[in-house]
């Protein structure tokens, strides 16, 4: 495709369906034209036979207004004038005029600068990528002989949006995704464990689809299960835990993030709506949500409403200082727009949403950390949680974790479940390490029935107390 630019131009009558969506917002009504195309491709192969090999494609528009806190909402998946028209009847309610003289369409004054335009799901074979997942089947059962499953997956997408603002102003991005995972069962004297990794981001396949990759995803994944082959129950109680850097920024995502949402802040839903100037958190803390990283799974050049991403500090030094706001909850709340109005396709409605979300380094090493604790448990990565948004609250479970004693880490440990607050746990930080690292673009978040791409990361933390539960291990 030489100018995605161009890509609704030769699908259907842009500038005409344009002109026709302009009708729905006068009378003092705000919104978005929200046009999109995807593609999907979806491969997998289960101890070296293709299980799954799905590809989809979707297209459509939607059609917002919203005055106050009132949205109306239209979609279609049929890119044509009288859908659009269709859509103008349902959404400009009372306030319909018709009358769209004084609104000129003109391009937003905004350049594509965080990943390629690029159709990349086409840019290596159907052949290649299976071979490529077997390669992966055989290299992981050279590697051990209790190896008793092995399931190695491709998934990518690209999508292309063309965002028309009720202002007249329009703009168009490409957005690439790609991800590539494996996961192993090992057993051994009649015990079966598993072990994962995965990563991806916005960009082709040429950073996955190669023999490092390959080694170092199954490396990881094997080392994983293994080390849970030889663990220990976890202990319970209160008691200092040390989280590792990267991955483990999911607790900070959920248990704190979504918090920090205009939404959850306008409606007083979050236990931080009226904390904003208040020190919230340890010294030192602070988060960052930031959606210009390159190539990042959770960055984006422009939002879901046309708002370009920008990089917006929400904690700084332990005080709360920003939430994350689409165009509705800033306006209600005399906010500026953050870049923050995200949403699953066109079928659903834009909602504040997090991009890239982070804490920034500190100056303890690693080690410092860890000599700290007498007694208390190392979390390396997680697996699953629950959280609460009104109140923070949270389980997490650890997928790999280990004691600590009298300074050093030792057994490793399974069932560890650690459970609190966000509120809490932020004051309870004590030491911010200096090996800050993002996840490594796997991340995806629900909220609303919604799901979309997220990043996350973080140095390592100690936090000195946290609830750890140990799971019934059967």
């Amino acid at each position: 495709m030489s100018s995605y630019g161009d890509f609704f131009s030769n699908i259907c009558d842009l500038d005409a369906m344009e002109k026709t969506a302009l009708k729905a917002f006068v009378g003092g009504n705000r919104g978005e034209l929200f046009m999109e195309y995807r593609e999907e491709e979806v491969l997998c192969i289960e101890d070296g036979q293709v299980q799954t090999s799905r590809f989809s494609s979707k297209r459509g528009f939607g059609l917002r207004t919203f005055r106050e806190d009132a949205s109306r909402y239209s979609y279609s998946s049929s890119l044509t004038i009288p859908a659009v028209a269709q859509a103008v009847a349902l959404v400009s309610g009372e306030n319909f005029s018709g009358d769209t003289s004084a609104i000129e369409i003109k391009n937003a004054s905004f350049s594509p600068r965080l990943y390629a335009p690029q159709q990349f799901i086409n840019s290596r074979t159907l052949e290649d990528k299976i071979n490529f997942l077997k390669s992966v089947d055989s290299y992981t059962r050279s590697q051990s002989p209790h190896i008793r499953q092995v399931l190695a997956t491709l998934d990518s997408s690209w999508q292309v949006v063309s965002i028309l603002q009720d202002s007249g102003e329009k703009c168009i991005d490409f957005r690439p995704l790609v991800r590539f995972s494996v996961s192993v069962v090992l057993e051994k004297d009649g015990i079966l464990e598993s072990g994962s990794h995965s990563g991806g981001g916005r960009h082709g396949y040429e950073p996955l689809i190669s023999e490092s990759a390959l080694k170092s995803y199954v490396d990881e994944a094997l080392r994983q299960a293994s080390i849970k082959l030889e663990a220990i129950p976890a202990p319970v109680g209160e008691m200092p835990v040390v989280l590792s850097n990267g991955w483990t920024g999911i607790l900070l995502h959920e248990a704190i993030g979504h918090g920090l949402e205009g939404d959850a802040i306008r409606k007083k839903t979050s236990s931080f709506h009226n904390l904003l100037g208040e020190h919230i958190a340890a010294p030192g803390v602070t988060v960052i949500d930031d959606g210009t990283l390159e190539n990042r799974r959770g960055s984006i050049n422009v939002d879901d409403e046309g708002t370009p991403s920008q990089r917006n500090v929400l904690i700084e030094n332990g005080k709360l200082v920003g939430f994350m706001q689409d165009r509705m909850n800033a306006k209600l709340m005399g906010w500026p727009i953050t870049g923050n109005g995200r949403r699953e396709s066109y079928e659903s409605l834009p909602i504040p949403r997090m991009t890239n979300t982070f804490m920034l380094s500190g100056n303890s090493s690693f080690e410092e950390m860890i000599s700290s604790v007498k007694k208390g448990i190392f979390a390396k990565s997680f697996a699953d949680g629950q959280v609460d948004i009104a109140s923070g609250k949270f389980v997490f479970s650890a997928s790999e974790a280990y004691l600590l004693e009298d300074g050093r880490i030792t057994a490793p440990i399974k069932g560890a479940m650690l459970m609190g607050d966000g509120p809490s746990i932020l004051k309870k930080i004590s030491l911010i390490g200096n090996d800050f690292a993002l996840d490594p673009g796997t991340g995806t978040c629900g909220k609303d029935g919604q799901w979309v791409p997220v990043g996350v990361g973080e140095p390592s933390v100690l936090i000195d107390g946290i609830t750890v539960g140990g799971a019934n291990l059967g």
